[in-house]
């Protein structure tokens, strides 16, 4: 699950993006940029801000700037409708606030207000980002009106700050990091860290350091064919060739000798990298955009 921070490019004078996936997947990701969420057939389960939802025809989700989040459909064939937009254009009003719960009911008529920004990026009349803009505003106007709201975490906060750069950390030292030191990197007890680091990302730091382990091991097995298994065990910092077998089988579903060419970790992870990147992977289809997305 290697999370990292998305940077969103916007085309033209546009803050606003919208696109379809079918069978949606991410991984672990954040971005300044807010997002709005809503499938037109089939269900998703969304980790975000610490807490797991499950999004199905008829509702929608708020994901709010700076929150770490991630999603994968849960039945075949999902199409999800995806409005990304500048936090600027709200935050005026959003500022102090968010959502309680971030999914409810589309009384608001989210997929209407996609279909008719959509419409307008697509046909570009005069002004049509300052028209996108208003939609947008519009609509989160009359949602932060309708549903319970919460005080809004401030996004310097600390700790939240510190789990990102620890993220980053295992991303680069996944080979000899310990427990014992992202502890430390956090300022936390053991007890304390091992609570945390689950809330927050959905998962435990073994299993997060074991999936980002593993990724590199697939990446090594597959780009790098006279490496035996052993000098990627040790390599990705298995430590031993026993522990490596049952994790990469786990994680996997094959034996490492036996790992398809074509073949892609999980629904939540990708290679590490210091761009930018798209957290989307490989077998979600991206079936509709207003313009291009990241660089």
């Amino acid at each position: 699950m290697i999370a990292k921070r998305e940077i969103w490019n916007y085309s033209d004078h546009g803050q606003v993006w919208t696109g379809k996936y079918r069978n949606s997947h991410n991984l672990l990701h954040w971005h300044p940029d807010c997002e709005l969420i809503c499938p037109a057939q089939g269900a998703l389960d969304v980790f975000c801000n610490g807490r797991s939802y499950t999004l199905e025809v008829g509702q929608a989700l708020f994901i709010d700037s700076e929150q770490v989040h991630y999603m994968h459909a849960t039945q075949p064939n999902t199409v999800l409708a995806v409005l990304i937009f500048n936090y600027n254009i709200i935050r005026f009003f959003a500022e102090p606030y968010t959502l309680s719960r971030p999914v409810f009911s589309d009384r608001y008529g989210v997929e209407q207000t996609y279909e008719k920004i959509r419409a307008v990026l697509a046909a570009k009349p005069p002004f049509y980002g300052a028209e996108a803009c208003c939609e947008i505003e519009r609509l989160m106007i009359e949602i932060f009106r309708g549903e319970p709201l919460a005080a809004k975490e401030t996004k310097y906060d600390k700790a939240t700050i510190a789990f990102k750069q620890l993220l980053e950390e295992i991303n680069m030292r996944y080979r000899d990091l310990t427990f014992e030191e992202a502890a430390a990197f956090m300022n936390m007890s053991p007890s304390y860290f091992s609570r945390y680091f689950r809330k927050t990302a959905g998962v435990t730091f073994s299993r997060q350091l074991n999936c980002v382990r593993t990724d590199e091991a697939v990446r090594m097995l597959q780009s790098k064919p006279d490496m035996s298994v052993t000098q990627v065990a040790d390599a990705c910092g298995f430590g031993t060739i026993r522990n490596f077998n049952r994790i990469f089988k786990e994680l996997t579903g094959f034996a490492p000798r036996d790992l398809p060419d074509n073949f892609i970790l999980g629904d939540r992870f990708s290679y590490p990298s210091e761009r930018a990147f798209d957290p989307t992977l490989r077998d979600c289809e991206l079936i509709e955009s207003s313009n291009g997305k990241t660089q």
